[in-house]
């Protein structure tokens, strides 16, 4: 018996190349001026941008024709790869420190965040242990406490680079992930409340930058000047931009005013230049992307690649909704980027790929099967 052949998700494609195109048009803008005031050229981030936006697009393709079966199989190897990377960082002299924090490792010239692979792995982590135990779910011994010592360990190693933003949004994937595939929500909650509280004294008792952007984020103004300087300039950005911006390449703010404009405060110059409406345009199109995403989840021919999906359109809605929400100042200030929009290598590749697997996903090829299924179609075949 053949299996039922789909073709890729048209949608999701056309709006990730809508996305990918917009982001490095508004990064060469955002970056304009910053790039000219340091002697490089205006063109260097436009050149980078179109740089990884192909190497991620070559990704992108890879990726669709790889059945995603395979990462069940290489799962293991997988996650113990992205535990031993971010392990490395911490061997001294290894790991690239820039600003007090040591999130890279350097190869040949070129800079590589563990951190941004551990997303990845901590999503085929959860789709395939809640796939290979899927009879453990409702058991906390067995089913509950393997996955929160992961959450655990991705949660220290990525915390004591440090890079809290990173932490959290795998933390917050694979709790997410555990509630879709089954796990009572009592241990959820339990474990939620009690892990919370522990950041949250870890935090304090830090002090420091994770302590002040949590204490003065509800009134940023009150330290314009200070540790809210680009939350306010953002904010001054967004309020400039009126209903349909002051047009492509007009920002004010990114004239040196908000410092870093091309990464994760994007979207502010987004919506001075392009106002209101191309935010809400912008904020429309990510919707459509973790809708076709969502789809792809419920129509997958297995277990694993509704998780896999599930997670990947996860991420995606809580790097969009934490970015948007740090420019807008309902939320703290994470260093989080824009998927597909922000300027940053890493993350344009891995996003890519990640749509690439969903694009194989989409397909309707490559699923799992169970021994009775495989069987049965063995017999049928012979008959």
């Amino acid at each position: 018996m053949n299996e039922e052949r789909r073709h890729i998700d048209a949608i999701l494609l056309i709006v990730v190349i809508c996305l990918t195109l917009f982001g490095v048009i508004m990064v060469f803008s955002a970056s304009y001026y910053s790039t000219i005031s340091g002697n490089q050229g205006p063109y260097q981030y436009l050149i980078l941008s179109i740089r990884w936006a192909l190497v991620g697009a070559a990704g992108m393709l890879a990726f669709s024709f790889i059945p995603y079966r395979l990462y069940y199989n290489l799962a293991p190897i997988i996650v113990l790869g992205s535990v031993i990377l971010l392990a490395v960082l911490f061997i001294p002299g290894v790991g690239i420190t820039r600003g007090g924090a040591t999130r890279w490792l350097g190869f040949g010239g070129y800079t590589f965040m563990p951190g941004e692979f551990a997303k990845f792995a901590a999503i085929v982590l959860v789709a395939w242990f809640y796939t290979k135990y899927a009879d453990k779910i409702k058991h906390f011994v067995r089913g509950f406490l393997p996955m929160g010592l992961a959450i655990v360990i991705y949660f220290a190693l990525i915390y004591e680079e440090p890079n809290l933003s990173t932490a959290l949004i795998i933390v917050l994937t694979m709790v997410i992930m555990m509630f879709l595939a089954g796990t009572p929500i009592g241990y959820i909650i339990g474990a939620g409340a009690a892990g919370g509280f522990v950041v949250w004294n870890m935090i304090q008792g830090a002090g420091g930058e994770h302590s002040s952007r949590i204490a003065g984020f509800l009134d940023p103004f009150a330290d314009a000047q200070g540790d809210f300087y680009q939350t306010v300039q953002g904010l001054l950005a967004l309020g400039s931009g009126g209903l349909v911006g002051v047009g492509l390449g007009n920002s004010v703010e990114k004239a040196l005013w908000l410092p870093e404009a091309q990464n994760d405060f994007i979207f502010a110059i987004i919506g001075e230049e392009t106002g209101f409406v191309g935010c809400i345009l912008l904020i429309f199109a990510y919707i459509v992307l973790i809708w076709r995403c969502l789809i792809i989840a419920m129509r997958a021919k297995d277990r694993f690649g509704m998780l896999l999906a599930s997670g990947i359109a996860v991420l995606f809605a809580l790097q969009t909704i934490l970015n948007i929400g740090v420019v807008t100042s309902l939320l703290p200030p994470t260093g989080v980027i824009l998927p597909f929009v922000s300027y940053g290598g890493n993350a344009i590749v891995l996003f890519m790929i990640l749509i690439g697997i969903m694009l194989n996903i989409s397909k309707g090829r490559g699923g799992l099967k169970s021994k009775r299924r495989r069987r049965r179609e063995e017999e049928e075949e012979i008959a």
